[in-house]
């Protein structure tokens, strides 16, 4: 029987579409599922350093030796390398978010023993602050990608979102179907509050930008309709706008067999509708699926919610982050306060990306949002909550605790120390 499915799985990737109808179909009717809320999953990227010379980017070689060489993490993460050789742990989903802040906390430990023992560090950042961009992984996908973004004329942004950006996504239930557009709603108008709570990329590169999330500047550089908002002006019909976002989106890779670059611009519904051949053919659900691994919104449907747009920030406040988000977007109570509070910023991406709490506006919407859930938050998160209260009341964000110690010791120092795993 389970080769029977497998092989009808294969046919059905194999067949061509009929078209962007059929696309469009097949994309609304699987982007989100039905059912409970509860389930949190996470994935959690830092940047790797050698804190003898933070300058260096330590090789693929080096990281994935460690990574050979690693036992089954407790909480059950997975590991990969990112392009510029960021470490990304990806936790299995959990029912609630303390099981899954508690599972992750207990892998990240194992890791960042793994690599201190191999004299390196996890630095978590939102953007690499001291080294320039360089691709280390040798994986075609990343290969091609980077020949993409320079024939599309976003070669620079695009080289930094690969190898200088860092981030924690945090993944939900989608919930039950007639809650879904309310959810997504709210979840992309949480966003530049989020991100104003959570800013910590204030250089690139050895500069600092002028911008408390440089990883959201970056983001915000990429092509809109690969990197920008899923959400359309109504928002009321969650499969409809991603079908329309998708289908719309240029297409980056071909599988031919291998990734190749597409270096024209072919929107997907060109491809479908045969009005662009790609790799000499039309394209099938697997070129679909594909194609969905290479749009990168700040809410991505993935049968669940993917949460895209927060910073990498330190082990100390992550917890605190995680915990506000989802319960912002899982207890019913919450989530009526935190729609009514982020209403008026639920448009200022760049804002919060620039100047996060400064402004009055992120800042109230902030205050409001972490008090609610601070009032949900299990013992086992209390000091953590407590501390990301006071940091909002102060309008603060850990970009600049970050900012500060760099001024005061420089960016190698900094780093170093903090990949050393010193406060």
């Amino acid at each position: 029987m389970a080769v029977a499915s497998e092989l009808a799985g294969i046919r059905v990737g194999e067949a061509e579409l009929a078209g962007s109808s059929a696309a469009a179909q097949y994309l609304a009717d699987t982007c989100l599922t039905s059912g409970p809320l509860g389930r949190v999953g996470l994935e959690i990227e830092a940047h790797c350093y050698d804190p003898a010379a933070p300058h260096r980017r330590p090789s693929w070689e080096e990281i994935t030796d460690i990574l050979a060489s690693l036992p089954a993490l407790p909480g059950g993460s997975t590991v990969s390398v990112e392009p510029g050789g960021a470490v990304e742990l990806s936790s299995p989903p959990v029912a609630g978010a303390l099981p899954a802040i508690e599972a992750m906390t207990r892998d990240q430990e194992v890791l960042r023993s793994a690599f201190a023992d191999a004299g390196l560090g996890l630095v978590a950042l939102g953007a690499d602050p001291l080294r320039p961009a360089m691709r280390i992984n040798p994986g075609a996908r990343y290969r091609a990608m980077e020949q993409f973004f320079a024939a599309s004329h976003t070669g620079v942004a695009g080289e930094a979102m690969m190898t200088s950006t860092a981030s924690i996504q945090v993944n939900i239930d989608a919930g039950p179907q007639p809650g879904w557009a309310a959810r997504v709603r709210l979840a992309h108008a949480l966003g530049p509050t989020m991100i104003a709570i959570a800013a910590n990329s204030p250089l690139l590169g050895g500069k600092f930008s002028g911008w408390l999330s440089t990883r959201q500047r970056v983001w915000g550089q990429l092509d809109a309709a690969r990197c920008g908002p899923v959400l359309a002006a109504s928002g009321d019909d969650p499969g409809t706008d991603w079908a329309r976002y998708a289908l719309k989106a240029p297409v980056m890779l071909v599988h031919n067999p291998d990734a190749v670059p597409v270096t024209h611009y072919v929107p997907f519904t060109d491809w479908a509708d045969g009005r662009a051949l790609l790799g000499g053919r039309r394209p099938t659900v697997a070129d679909l699926d594909y194609h969905l691994t290479t749009l990168f919104p700040p809410v991505r449907p993935r049968g669940w919610l993917e949460i895209r747009y927060l910073d990498s920030v330190p082990s100390d406040t992550w917890p605190a982050v995680v915990f506000t988000l989802v319960a912002l977007l899982d207890d019913p109570v919450a989530a009526d306060v935190a729609a009514e509070a982020v209403e008026p910023v639920a448009a200022a991406w760049d804002t919060a990306a620039r100047v996060g709490l400064g402004d009055r506006r992120l800042y109230a919407a902030a205050n409001r949002c972490v008090a609610i859930a601070a009032e949900r938050a299990p013992k086992q998160l209390h000091d953590g909550m407590r501390r990301l209260v006071e940091a909002v009341e102060q309008g603060r964000c850990p970009a600049d605790d970050f900012s500060d110690r760099v001024i005061g010791h420089g960016i190698a120092p900094t780093v170093a120390r903090l990949a050393q795993g010193q406060p």
